[in-house]
């Protein structure tokens, strides 16, 4: 949602709300303008201590670094970059009151925009709630034929069980952003087909050249890290697409095997309704993997480059702010997290329609939430939000945080010690790597004891961090937890007995696939629909945190396939993608 606000603002002024070259400086204007984020989100920043102080100043923990003092440790040096400087975000209002004259309808879009911008995640507005936020009553705003909003897609989630074909023809023109956008800049990414380029050069494809035995290359549309876009008529078919043309690098490679992963999770999209891009497929074309996409007109960013659009009006903007908060909607419906939001990923299908339809493009840096990892610094400078920057959790899943976090196996068995208690004994005893985490001591009535985090250091050199946000001592409170988030209810009662028999510690004592499906739990549908995957997620944890100490190694994946067998039928192929990574 940080990205989109920031989107947002772009659209209405016309300018980047928060540019810079280095996180430093975006974390500045950020603070300058909205002030510094809470304590409890610092603290949970993996490289927090890179732009701030520990020092307990003046009420907080943690106190900006100054320009100078950032210099010395980085030799960087800070600028302002910024085209708008606001003191506060409720000088939006005045600003905006300018360029659109004084109507209703501009508090009512920064009040969104504070919402999607709120410097504490938790507090931030979710893709449904943007679409059920009294900016999207058109009833507000002078009547316009532009605002209307019924080729957005609509508020209600979309799946169709084959992907939409593309009904589009004609020559158009793409931008295609790097993958590796930390280090492409909107200067350096090349839209025009006028002049080669190194990687066009590198790549030995020019006009005529035949991609796939049947795509003719009659363009190229643009160029990142990953490669370039080349539109090519389909020679079998006489239609335009866009290939995406990556490059034989390894970790290009690894890069677009993700990003073809990411594509597959979202063919039960419809992909014209969801306000994505359609994905047609891939091929090889000697060694280098080509993605096939439908070919659309351009990039918002060069839309709103353009003088006549630059600061768009009310009736415009409503209608893209929708089509994307839908199309974030959807892939959370998905488990699937963009990451990389902004205007260059973002297209316009065709710039002469009114309202214009948009599209997101390039999921190269996009991942299954479920593993995401704190410390996944990816995007682009300038978009992500202030706990991306400082290395913090993500939100995810029912609870907004993963359950059992760690950058380590043993910070994970820490974990799950503190809040269920320690495997018994023979679990532990068949473990091919049981001695790595505890003790052979029989002390206290167990024959296994779990080192402390000095005598794993000692022996590792790892320093053991504890990573929670959420922290139980026990199962039971996460009743207490759910109870607080859904108000009180037997459902959380339940749902948290299925939890305790899934994250048994003896696999011998652990639920079964079809004895879940029996469970109580699954009485309440309304609920048990939108939660279930947490709860099967949870028993996932706990399968991958165990994987190397419990011993009978097939027995693990026997149980696990048939939890993930059923999860796949329900969400996808995430799940699978969890565990194998």
């Amino acid at each position: 949602m940080w990205s989109l606000g920031l989107v947002a603002v772009e659209l209405a002024t016309g300018y980047p709300f928060y540019p810079g070259r280095n996180d430093y400086d975006v974390l500045k204007f950020i603070i300058q303008t909205q002030g510094q984020p809470p304590d409890h989100v610092l603290d949970s920043g993996l490289y927090t201590d890179n732009y701030f102080i520990k020092d307990n100043y003046n009420g907080q923990r943690w106190t900006f670094k100054t320009e100078k003092q950032f210099q010395d440790e980085t030799d960087y040096q800070s600028n302002d970059t910024r085209s708008i400087k606001l003191k506060c975000l409720d000088d939006l209002g005045l600003l905006l009151s300018i360029m659109w004259g004084r109507e209703k309808i501009q508090n009512v879009f920064v009040s969104l925009i504070k919402e999607m911008l709120a410097l504490d995640p938790n507090q931030r507005i979710t893709p449904s709630e943007v679409l059920h936020h009294p900016f999207f009553n058109p009833g507000l705003s002078k009547s316009s034929p532009c605002t209307d909003m019924s080729s957005t897609g609509g508020q209600n989630l979309v799946v169709s069980q084959q992907p939409s074909s593309c009904k589009r023809e004609e020559s158009q023109k793409i931008s295609c952003s790097s993958q590796y956008s930390e280090e492409f800049s909107q200067q350096e990414y090349v839209n025009a087909s006028s002049n080669t380029s190194s990687s066009i050069d590198d790549l030995e494809i020019s006009k005529g050249t035949f991609l796939g035995g049947h795509y003719k290359v009659e363009g190229f549309l643009g160029e990142g890290g990953f490669g370039i876009v080349t539109k090519c008529c389909n020679t079998k078919t006489n239609k335009f697409v866009a290939i995406k043309v990556n490059k034989n690098k390894p970790e290009i490679l690894q890069q677009a095997k993700m990003e073809i992963f990411i594509l597959e999770q979202l063919r039960g999209l419809d992909a014209d309704r969801c306000n994505i891009v359609q994905w047609n497929d891939f091929f090889i074309n000697g060694d280098r993997i080509c993605l096939n996409f439908e070919l659309l007109d351009q990039c918002l960013w060069d839309y709103i480059e353009d003088p006549e659009n630059q600061g768009l009006p009310i009736s415009e903007i409503r209608p893209i702010l929708h089509q994307l908060t839908n199309a974030l909607s959807h892939l959370g419906s998905v488990g699937i997290v963009h990451a990389d939001l902004k205007p260059e990923n973002i297209m316009v299908v065709d710039r002469y329609e009114c309202p214009i339809k948009v599209k997101l493009i390039d999921f190269g840096v996009a991942c299954p939430a479920s593993t995401v990892i704190p410390g996944d610094c990816v995007g682009t400078v300038g978009y992500k939000a202030p706990e991306v920057m400082i290395g913090s959790l993500y939100n995810e899943l029912a609870t907004g945080y993963p359950f059992y976090p760690g950058r380590d196996d043993y910070d994970v068995l820490k974990f799950i010690i503190q809040t269920q208690g320690q495997p018994p004994d023979h679990v532990l005893d068949s473990g091919f790597y049981t001695d790595n985490y505890f003790i052979k001591d029989n002390y206290n009535g167990q024959r296994w004891t779990f080192k402390t985090e000095r005598q794993f250091q000692d022996e590792t050199d790892y320093q053991s961090n504890d990573t929670r946000s959420i922290k139980l001592k026990c199962l039971d409170d996460l009743g207490l937890l759910l109870s607080i988030m859904w108000g009180r209810e037997k459902i959380q009662n339940v749902f948290v007995s299925l939890i305790k028999e899934m994250l048994a510690l003896d696999p011998n004592q652990r639920i079964t696939p079809s004895e879940v499906l029996h469970h109580p739990f699954f009485n309440y549908l309304p609920v048990a629909k939108g939660i279930i995957f947490c709860a099967l997620f949870a028993s996932l944890i706990c399968v991958k945190a165990l994987w190397f100490v419990i011993s009978p190694f097939p027995t693990v994946i026997l149980e696990a396939v048939p939890v993930f067998l059923h999860t796949k039928s329900l969400f996808g192929n995430r799940c699978v993608h969890y565990l194998l990574v």
